[in-house]
């Protein structure tokens, strides 16, 4: 390993921070001073996984810690790449990017987890790679040794690349996002702590040891490794059967998307004013600007219940990826139970459908010579797809004032039933 590289990843870091996951966390005294900048103060008062807490009560951990806790991982693995090879490319410049990236990849991150993700609004990475290139955290990340553009464009995969960076750039946007990347690895650990539950744990002194850096590739493993990548992937799979798609939590999460699409269609709400929020911020927002009472229920713990599940269909699952289809399908079933007795308002019922998600396995196997997907793992592209299938169950919720009524009908099916809207 150059010398300049080492020194860039060991020399230094003498201001640590006790974490509850991964001990003292060290880091420069120029890391540190981003740590007290508004924008990643703003992490502080956001919760890590939003309405998860009404469901364990252990969840209140931060973005911010973990963002820190991304930033030792990615360091860790920078080192151990760096020694393994990686080294010979790798610039103390974008080193140091990579590190801010690791630590900063959550600037733009909107409050209550993922309830704003399917509005019309730009997505965390583009604002993150925004507030990056802003003053003042421009300069304070000019001020570790970092690049702001390298940095941003580490985050954000659609901002241009500076100039002469194109390699050593796409080296690190493929370590902070893919199967092994320290962000999952992070999440699904303290996730899984925070809430008191096993399945996120995972053994990442082996699996940050058992990886050897590809330039275009980023990490690539042997088939000792096979096995904890099929741990962590199903390890995902039941974090979002179990915790983070919970009924309770999608309840909550709908709720809250609902009222913001009504503040936003009435235009009590502008686009704008939901960026750079907090927990705290977005519940003020909906509470002055919109007549929306079901924020507040959700900020009381008041949860709509579940009144249908539907398994998977594909051909129900792709009508309702259309926002304003679902809010149509909304209001006929509104109406039909009016007209069975019903007196719902119009934000009493939400049709809920969980937002698209990916089980990454694009990892090279070098003793195999083949992609993941075509190795000796056991998950194939069949049992990931079943995996998504059991994920992606249609609900309908209600405002428990009417739920008892509801079930009641005897035409309820007839009256639920989306596929006939």
């Amino acid at each position: 390993m150059k010398k300049a590289i080492q020194a860039a990843l060991t020399e230094g870091f003498t201001n640590p921070v006790r974490d509850v996951l991964w001990g003292h966390i060290y880091l420069k005294p120029s890391f540190t001073a981003l740590l007290g900048s508004p924008h990643f103060m703003r992490l502080c008062r956001i919760q890590q996984l939003g309405p998860v807490f009404l469901v364990y009560p252990g969840a209140t951990h931060t973005r911010a810690s973990h963002s820190i806790g991304v930033y030792h991982l990615g360091r860790r693995l920078l080192q151990n790449l760096a020694e393994r090879g990686a080294g010979e490319w790798l610039t103390p410049d974008g080193v140091n990017s990579f590190l801010c990236a690791c630590l900063l990849h959550d600037l733009g991150h909107f409050p209550f987890t993922h309830s704003l993700k399917e509005l019309p609004l730009a997505s965390h990475e583009e604002l993150t790679g925004a507030i990056i290139l802003e003053e003042p955290m421009k300069s304070l990340v000019k001020k570790t040794g970092a690049d702001p553009n390298l940095t941003a464009a580490i985050v954000d995969k659609d901002m241009a690349v500076p100039e002469g960076a194109m390699a050593e750039l796409q080296f690190f946007r493929k370590l902070l996002s893919g199967c092994l990347d320290p962000d999952k690895l992070d999440y699904l650990n303290r996730d899984g702590r925070y809430c008191g539950v096993t399945y996120g744990a995972q053994d990442v002194d082996f699996i940050l040891s058992g990886l050897y850096p590809h330039i275009e590739r980023g990490a690539d493993i042997d088939s000792k490794l096979i096995p904890n990548v099929e741990a962590i992937l199903f390890s995902k799979y039941l974090m979002y059967r179990a915790v983070y798609w919970h009924r309770q939590v999608r309840s909550a999460t709908a709720m809250i998307k609902k009222a913001l699409i009504n503040g936003l269609e009435s235009g009590h709400i502008k686009g704008e004013q939901l960026y750079g929020l907090d927990d705290q911020n977005l519940f003020s927002l909906l509470q002055e600007k919109t007549s929306s009472s079901i924020g507040k229920a959700v900020r009381e713990g008041n949860i709509y219940e579940t009144i249908l599940e539907i398994p998977f269909d594909e051909e129900v699952y792709g009508v309702l990826r259309n926002i304003n289809r679902r809010c149509d399908c909304e209001k006929q079933i509104t109406a039909e139970l009016r007209g069975a007795g019903v007196k719902l308002g119009v934000e009493d019922l939400i049709i809920d459908i969980p937002e698209p998600v990916s089980f990454e396995t694009g990892l090279f196997v070098l003793d195999e010579k083949c992609f993941f997907g075509e190795s000796s793992s056991a998950f194939k592209a069949e049992t990931l797809n079943s995996f998504i299938k059991t994920l992606y169950t249609i609900r309908i919720f209600a405002n428990p004032d009417f739920t008892d009524k509801i079930n009641s009908l005897p035409d309820r099916h007839a009256i639920l039933n989306i596929r006939e809207k």
